[in-house]
């Protein structure tokens, strides 16, 4: 029997690498975005190419109910959902003092609350099967503070300590849960959150790549998958907790710099 994806961001980017992945393998989806035509051209490119069966839901997820809204939707319309990935979310460049407040709470929306609130509504059907994969796309940033980025780095550090914690209350059922942490990713993320002209995105690697590498993580259970990190950046990352805070503060700040031309 095919399996059934919910994936949310699924109009560009990773989330869409995702889906096109699951497609390719057999299995169906369930898609979710504010734009409705990207959807839509993604449905049409799927179902033609692939045969699978797509269900579009065009929502915003910034939006207090729209969690809730989505999993009704899905439920009325009788679709088992196998495998939850959590992919939307967006970032921020700026002192958080001078940043626009509706702006970072809308991230917090996002990234926080709809992944909480979609994991809570779809985990107890999963626990009542006693199967599922939950993918929460989390990011390197989670793994330390984010000065200019200093909520964006706040929320994926808690996607990160939420996706292992609720991992290990599943550890007696069939139900895994993996942290995705990808680097700086070829996305619309570095425009949208003012990223594109920072050193750290001097170096970005493909969604493709960084979505089969989180796939092929949850589905072999994995707790943390790590991806878009050149060798140097392995080695930064695994120093991080060795590093003197302020010290590492320092270095984070002047990667996440705008860089004149």
């Amino acid at each position: 029997m095919s399996k059934t994806a919910l994936i949310t961001g699924a109009s560009s980017g990773i989330g869409k690498e995702m889906a096109i992945l699951h497609a390719s393998r057999g299995g169906n989806l369930v898609v979710i975005a504010r734009s409705v035509r990207k959807l839509n051209e993604l449905k049409e490119e799927l179902e033609a190419k692939y045969n699978s069966s797509v269900y579009v839901i065009k929502k915003d997820l910034t939006l207090p109910n729209a969690a809730k809204e989505v999993y009704e939707e899905v439920t009325q319309n009788k679709i088992a959902v196998n495998y939850l990935i959590n992919n939307a979310g967006f970032g921020g460049q700026g002192l958080f003092h001078e940043r626009d407040w509706n702006d970072d709470l809308s991230m917090i929306q996002l990234n926080i609350i709809a992944l909480t609130a979609l994991t809570r509504y779809f985990l107890p059907d999963f626990v009542k099967r006693n199967e599922g994969r939950v993918l929460n796309v989390s990011s390197t940033a989670s793994l330390m503070p984010g000065p200019l980025q200093a909520v964006y780095f706040a929320t994926k550090a808690y996607v990160t300590s939420f996706s292992n914690a609720i991992s290990e209350e599943l550890n007696n059922t069939n139900i895994t849960v993996t942290a995705l942490l990808p680097g700086a990713t070829e996305t619309q993320f570095a425009k949208t959150s003012g990223m594109d002209k920072t050193d750290l995105f001097a170096k970005t690697y493909s969604a493709t790549k960084v979505a089969k590498t989180g796939y092929e993580g949850m589905l072999a259970g994995k707790l943390n998958v790590k991806a878009a990190l050149s060798f140097s950046q392995r080695i930064m990352m695994s120093s991080v907790p060795f590093v003197p805070k302020k010290m590492l503060l320092k270095q984070i700040r002047e990667m996440q710099e705008t860089k004149e031309n």
